[in-house]
């Protein structure tokens, strides 16, 4: 009773470490991504409430990235932390073994390896999917914010926009530049109209809306030359205008199912299921499917800070850098996957021979220690 109550305080140890780790990495990774984010509001003129979801939920896509090394971390504190106080002594002199620990570590790692899983296969890809359609779904809520004096601004497709000053919402010395026919209404015949270039002296800017004071609108014609308006004021309605932030999911957006639909015979389905799909989708799929069953395989390497030996590539520091260098590995190694098929499967079948080798190495030198004793 004593030892299952040992083993259920150590496992909410680890897991409480593991959980801390992984939310402080998450989110000091996102407090920088949110930064680049800010081109949303400053380049795209999104609304404010429109970033701040768009960057929760993609807090989403950056916590599985960290899962392994916040579990390799929260271990080997664990680890760490009872061999320096000497509570593990106390454990094998009452007659508990070490390969039970082991084995404990090893459940550990099999829940974070379920964690793992739900999260990169169904949560992730859900949740950054929905953060695409918030920016399909919501068009930008002001023009102003794009706006910079003396520089252009093709925040939007076909549309390049100039201002020499900016004061509030008031602009001087206005150029833009329509090639999608955003403001081919402002001439005789838009139906031949190719592109409209418009200069003013000065306007006001709200919201979607602008007015232009003393300028021309000068309108390129398919068969009928140029034409050019001359108005005092020129009321302009920019809530056509499309901006160029990516609205179509990626494909680390995209579902696993829909992915996994590329490897059957109605690959076809999807546009994306094209001739080299396998070089995106292999490793997309890969990396939220294989890359959790390397997390027992970390286990098992921060298990061998139990063994008792002076030997130097047992040392804590270098055990350390063995997980750490599994890691990395399985990093660079899984954009390789979609482009060679010997890669993909030596990454498949990786974690289960590393497994059963540190499995037997931990066992074998557990039992000579014991008969030592």
């Amino acid at each position: 009773m004593l030892q299952n109550k040992i083993y259920q305080n150590f496992f909410y140890e680890i897991f409480k470490t593991f959980l801390l780790i992984l939310f402080g990495l998450s989110l000091i990774a996102l407090t920088v991504r949110a930064v680049s984010f800010l081109d949303l509001i400053v380049e795209s003129g999104y609304p404010v409430h429109i970033y701040f979801k768009y960057s929760i939920l993609n807090l989403f896509g950056i916590a599985p990235k960290f899962i392994p090394l916040s579990f390799l971390l929260a271990l080997t504190i664990f680890i760490l932390k009872h061999l320096q106080d000497s509570e593990f002594v106390i454990l094998w002199t009452s007659g508990i073994k070490k390969i039970a620990v082991v084995k404990l570590f090893f459940t550990v790692s099999v829940f974070v390896l379920i964690f793992y899983l739900l999260l990169s296969t169904f949560v992730t890809p859900v949740a950054l999917n929905k953060s695409r359609q918030l920016l399909s779904n919501q068009n930008f809520s002001s023009f102003l914010p794009t706006i910079k004096s003396q520089q252009f601004s093709d925040s939007f497709k076909g549309f390049t926009f100039l201002v020499e000053k900016k004061i509030n919402n008031e602009i001087q010395n206005i150029f833009i530049n329509d090639k999608e026919n955003n403001l081919s209404n402002l001439s005789s015949n838009s139906a031949e109209t190719k592109e409209t270039t418009i200069t003013a002296q000065s306007g006001i800017i709200n919201q979607k809306k602008m007015v232009l004071f003393n300028g021309q609108i000068i309108s390129s014609k398919q068969n009928s030359g140029i034409e050019i308006i001359k108005f005092e004021q020129l009321n302009v309605d920019l809530g056509n205008l499309n901006t160029t932030t990516i609205k179509k999911p990626k494909i680390q957006e995209t579902s696993t199912l829909k992915l996994m639909s590329c490897l059957t015979a109605s690959a076809a389905e999807y546009d994306f299921c094209n001739k080299g799909f396998k070089k995106e989708i292999l490793p997309t799929l890969t990396r939220r499917i294989v890359i959790p069953f390397y997390i027992p395989v970390i286990s098992l390497i921060c298990a061998l800070l139990l063994i008792k030996t002076k030997k130097n590539h047992l040392n804590k520091v270098i055990i350390f850098l063995y997980s750490f260098t599994l890691l990395l590995f399985t990093e660079l190694a899984v954009r390789y996957t979609g482009i060679n098929e010997a890669i993909l499967i030596t990454f498949i079948l990786l974690p289960i021979m590393l497994f059963i080798l540190l499995y037997f190495y931990l066992s074998l030198n557990f039992s000579k220690e014991n008969k030592i004793i």
